[in-house]
């Protein structure tokens, strides 16, 4: 028997599309475009349904310059504006090479990770190309990313080099500002855990023109997230007082045998949507300035791809919050359907609609006996939780941070807080569904203070809510 049939379902969340919501932290990777590897059309709907206000994508040199000097911007133009359209605001990383300038891009699908740093006719077509998508897209795109994973071989093929790193970055992102004073730039978009790669390229120079450093954080434990954020903004701020955190690119895979990270893993559609769960809550809890889940749509990963052998670049991600078919190219073909991680997505979305922040309230999770699970309860210690407020209300978040690739965990936990407001709910993530407390689970202490016994834990996040948290 579940251990929510205690409370009172008193109904569920409402989704929010894109352009009912006026700010949020969470977006959705639309990469590889860039390569042509899914029909964008087919996703814009879903996308805006889901209720995401960012979208990152890759601004493919090599697919818009094919003549030296020549940009064509039409399917970039098509893609930008039909989120704009649907009141979702794209954000570009900028890459990848062009085999127009660098020899070595002539064998790689899309160019990829062949940065145009030997030659003065490579960096100078490389900061005019810069220079024309911070042009063409002012008023449209506010957020430029220089580069993708340059800590990583696939991604810096001819041997990673933090300097080399830095000082791209660094004309990259004085181009941007050159172009567009009010742009907002951001370096780094590691991938490692490593400070020396980020430090190294800091040395440079690199954070002068920077606003924020992004990092992707691909794991199956969420609790790793909140050491990297520390650490890297605390470095970050050593070179620049000024400069923030982006989460990037987080996800995990739906099926097992794909490729990519974490691609050993025996994934299920299910475990994927928990993964996204307390991955993007555990990523609002550190207080980034928003959060990317990577990725809309299953789809090749065409990161070691030879331009010679389609084989090599016909190597599966299941990535996606929506599914797809794929066709002898490795195109993602069908109509896109909707897994239960898109849901979960959608639900977050209209959790965290508009402005909140990040509070403390004093709560004791208390470790009672329970005759009903015949064990000690959980300690808070054992939990990942924290809390949000708005001007409404504020919210309590927690969860038993299991393997969740083994486990599926549900028990009860004893909870003592104070709050100022009447209201108190529970709202379950993963389902949508908003709790009453019961009376007999709700012991009024007295002067605001209360106490709730057997009250649901799982290994994926439940909100306890007071007022009107949700908007």
């Amino acid at each position: 028997m579940s251990k929510m049939e205690q409370l009172k379902k008193i109904g569920t969340i409402q989704p929010k599309r894109s352009g009912d919501i006026q700010f949020s932290k969470i977006s959705l990777g639309f990469e590889k475009l860039d390569r042509d590897v899914f029909d964008p059309g087919k996703a814009y709907d879903k996308v805006a349904e889901c209720g995401v206000k960012r979208v990152r994508l890759q601004s493919g040199w090599a697919r818009t310059e094919k003549g030296k000097g020549v940009y064509d911007f039409a399917w970039l133009d098509e893609i930008v504006d039909n989120f704009v359209g649907r009141s979702i605001e794209p954000w570009i990383c900028l890459c990848y090479g062009n085999p127009l300038y660098t020899e070595a891009a002539k064998q790689v699908f899309g160019a990829v990770g062949c940065p145009p740093i030997f030659t003065e006719e490579e960096k100078t077509a490389w900061i005019s190309y810069v220079k024309a998508v911070v042009r063409r897209y002012r008023g449209k795109v506010n957020y430029f990313e220089v580069w993708n994973e340059p800590d990583g071989t696939w991604c810096w093929k001819h041997g990673v080099n933090a300097t080399e790193l830095g000082e791209f970055t660094l004309e990259t992102a004085r181009a941007v500002k050159e172009e567009n004073p009010d742009a907002k730039t951001i370096g780094g978009v590691v991938c490692l855990r490593a400070l020396s790669f980020l430090n190294t390229a800091f040395k440079t120079g690199m954070g002068e023109y920077l606003d924020f450093i992004s990092f992707h954080e691909y794991t199956h434990d969420e609790r790793n997230v909140f050491e990297k954020v520390e650490s890297y903004r605390a470095l970050a701020k050593m070179y620049n007082p000024d400069i923030e955190l982006i989460q990037g690119e987080s996800g995990s895979q739906s099926k097992g045998n794909g490729h990519g990270a974490l691609c050993s893993g025996a994934w299920t559609e299910e475990i994927q949507a928990k993964q996204l769960a307390r991955h993007t809550i555990a990523d609002l809890l550190t207080d980034v300035h928003f959060t990317s889940y990577f990725s809309c749509v299953d789809m090749i990963e065409a990161l070691k791809g030879d331009v010679n052998n389609k084989a090599s670049y016909l190597d599966y991600g299941y990535f996606g919050i929506l599914g797809a078919d794929f066709d002898e190219d490795g195109r993602s073909t069908g109509e896109y359907y909707r897994k239960p991680s898109y849901y979960v997505l959608q639900n977050i979305c209209s959790i965290f609609a508009e402005r909140f922040s990040r509070c403390k309230q004093p709560v004791f999770v208390h470790s009672e006996y329970s005759n009903r699970v015949y064990e000690n309860q959980l300690h808070r210690y054992e939990m990942l939780s924290g809390s949000f407020e708005r001007e409404s209300g504020k919210a309590f978040v927690y969860w038993y941070p299991s393997n969740i690739m083994t486990t599926s965990y549900q028990s009860l936990i004893t909870v003592e807080f104070y709050t100022e407001y009447k209201d108190i709910k529970l709202i379950d993530v993963m389902e949508g569904s908003i709790y009453e407390i019961p009376e007999n689970l709700l012991e009024d202490k007295g002067d605001g203070v209360y106490i709730i016994r057997e009250l649901p834990v799982k290994d994926t996040p439940l909100i306890l809510t007071f007022g009107d948290f949700l908007i």
